[in-house]
C-alpha cells in the first residue's frame, strides 16, 4: 500500500505534466451553425472573436445618433465606387468576425452578396463605443492590426472623441500595431484620408458639426 507521502509525490508530479483548462474555440462556420440551431437568437447581438462568442453592447441613443449622422454625411459625399456597410459582419478569418458599426468598403461587383467582406476589402473601418471603449481599444483594434485593416476609428460616444489608427506593421516583438495613432476631439475635423468626396475634394467634418450636443 503506498504511504501518504508516495501518494502526495506522485500527485505533485502528476500536476506538472497535466495540462490546464484548454478554452474550445468555434469557428466561423460553428458559429453559424449555433445560429442555425437557434443557440443564438436572432435578436442576440453577438460576435466572434479569437473563438469566442462576446455579448455587444446594447446600442444607446447617442451610440445610434452617432452611426446615423457619419452614415448620412458619408452617403452624401462619397462617389459611388464606395460602398457604406452598417452593423454588418466583416469575415477576418476562420475565428473572427466581428460586426463594426460602420465599414467603408472597396467597390466589389457582387456587392457582397456572394461573401462578407474581408481585411483587403476596407477602407475605413469605425466603431462607437457606449460602455465598450476599453475593449475596442484594447482587443478589437489590436485585432484589426494583426488583419491588416487599413485604418479603424474608435469614436466615444460620452465625449465624441475619435481614436484614429492607421499604418499597421509588425515591430520588433513581432506584434502587429497601428504605427499611426491619434485622437480627433469632437470640434476637430475627422480625416477621411482613404476616401474624396464625389468631387475629388476632402469629406472632412466635425462629430461637433454632425451632431451638436442637445442642451
Amino acid at each position: 500500500m503506498a504511504t501518504a507521502s508516495r501518494v502526495e509525490s506522485d500527485c505533485r508530479a502528476n500536476s506538472d505534466v497535466l495540462p490546464g483548462p484548454v478554452r474550445h474555440r468555434l469557428t466561423v462556420a460553428d458559429y453559424y451553425r449555433m445560429a442555425e440551431a437557434g443557440i443564438l437568437g436572432r435578436r442576440e447581438r453577438v460576435e466572434l472573436i479569437d473563438g469566442e462568442v462576446i455579448d455587444m453592447s446594447p446600442i444607446g441613443a447617442v451610440h445610434a445618433a452617432l452611426v446615423n449622422v457619419l452614415v448620412r454625411h458619408v452617403a452624401r459625399c462619397l462617389v459611388d465606387s464606395t460602398f457604406v456597410s452598417i452593423q454588418n459582419p466583416l469575415r477576418l478569418d476562420d475565428e473572427n468576425e466581428p460586426e463594426p458599426d460602420l465599414l467603408i468598403l472597396r467597390p466589389r461587383s457582387d456587392c457582397y452578396c456572394m461573401a462578407h467582406p474581408g481585411a483587403a476589402d476596407t477602407l475605413v473601418v469605425i466603431e462607437v463605443s457606449d460602455t465598450s471603449l476599453a475593449y475596442d481599444l484594447d482587443v478589437k483594434v489590436p485585432l484589426y492590426a494583426r488583419h491588416g485593416v487599413t485604418e479603424v476609428w474608435v469614436i466615444d460616444a460620452a465625449t465624441r472623441r475619435t481614436h484614429v489608427f492607421r499604418d499597421s506593421r509588425a515591430g520588433a516583438d513581432g506584434i502587429t500595431s497601428y504605427a499611426d495613432v491619434r485622437v480627433i476631439e469632437a470640434d476637430q475635423s475627422l480625416p477621411f484620408a482613404a476616401i474624396a468626396g464625389a468631387d475629388g475634394g476632402a469629406v472632412d467634418a466635425s462629430l461637433a458639426q454632425l451632431l451638436p450636443t442637445v442642451s
